[in-house]
């Protein structure tokens, strides 16, 4: 979805010399890979911090940014990959900043909320309020499917732009009868308003928002085998993440890296439906809906479509390698 406005540029002797690098040439280059502040991504800091790329002869350094300020530098050809939602690949493609997704890393299982003021306890209930929500954003997306599973549409509310990031404060207003946020701001805004309710989340529609690594084609024509090595060790942090005997401390490295204790991240974390390596790989199945990357993504070509995010429907097939993860 639309979080930001990109522009982005890229020489044409940048692009010739890189492209025509063989493989081999590049394969020593080192990868740098764009991350923030989700669950999802925050989970690379237990490879970071446990030297698992080293260990699997791979050369990576992670860069920490603002989710949108990431975007801008994939953008603007200073990253070789970053981790963003699908349906936020097809809006840096769609300026010229072309991504494949090689992992589908988890989706998003409750983190995304639709927080209603006190007194107001289910979808059905907001007919005729007011709602804030970044309009072409993803949460604009989630309210629409929200109000769908109850036979509503937009039209039987009114929405109000609201930048997510203030959301909590607009809701404890009294400006609006409910927001569309995702953590933390969706949590904040439980916290802030007493009485508060969740009236539909992510986790009522699984496959909603997947949330992707989305490398640069460039970099993957030059450094597959390199990249290969990268989902190898992503999924060995998904494993560690859900394994109970090492959970306690992939959340001691996880909750330090954005300053809160594991108590605090724990229930961030629930709300991320991580992906083990075969779970991940049947997502990749071209079928319709959100039980697929595919479909999913399609749903988020119209939404973009719809709203103006850009003009021009993305070729989805060019957005998709599902080679990193199906058969291995």
């Amino acid at each position: 979805m639309q979080r930001f406005n990109l522009t982005s540029r890229v020489t044409a002797f940048v692009f010739l010399a890189l492209s025509l690098a063989s493989p081999s040439q590049a394969a020593a280059e080192t990868l740098f890979i764009g991350y923030s502040d989700w669950p999802g991504w925050v989970a690379w800091e237990v490879a970071v911090e446990k030297g698992w790329f080293a260990e699997a002869g791979v050369d990576v350094q992670f860069e920490w940014f603002d989710y949108a300020a990431s975007m801008e530098a994939f953008a603007a050809s200073q990253l070789d990959a970053v981790t963003m939602t699908n349906g936020d690949a097809l809006v840096t493609g769609s300026t010229g900043a072309q991504s494949v997704m090689v992992i589908i890393g988890d989706y998003s299982n409750g983190n995304d909320m639709v927080v209603a003021a006190p007194g107001i306890k289910s979808v059905s209930e907001l007919k005729g309020k007011r709602i804030g929500v970044e309009i072409g954003f993803v949460g604009h997306l989630l309210l629409l499917d929200a109000l769908e599973s109850v036979g509503l549409t937009e039209t039987d509310v009114e929405l109000v732009n609201v930048p997510t990031n203030e959301t909590p404060q607009v809701l404890a207003s009294g400006d609006v009868d409910a927001i569309v946020a995702w953590q933390p701001n969706s949590g904040q805004s439980l916290s802030r308003v007493p009485g508060s309710t969740a009236v539909y989340t992510s986790g009522d529609q699984p496959g909603l928002i997947y949330d992707v690594l989305a490398v640069s084609p460039r970099s993957l024509y030059a450094n597959r085998e390199e990249w290969s090595k990268v989902v190898d060790v992503w999924y060995r942090v998904v494993d560690y993440i859900l394994d109970p005997a090492t959970v306690d401390d992939a959340l001691s490295i996880m909750s330090a890296r954005v300053g809160l204790s594991s108590e605090e991240y724990e229930p961030l974390l629930a709300g991320t439906r991580l992906l083990r390596r075969g779970e991940a790989g049947a997502l990749y199945e071209e079928t319709e809906g959100f039980d697929s990357l595919h479909g999913s993504t399609n749903i988020s070509n119209d939404f973009n479509l719809r709203y103006e995010v850009y003009r021009d429907s993305q070729d989805l097939e060019a957005y998709i390698d599902s080679s990193f993860t199906v058969g291995k």
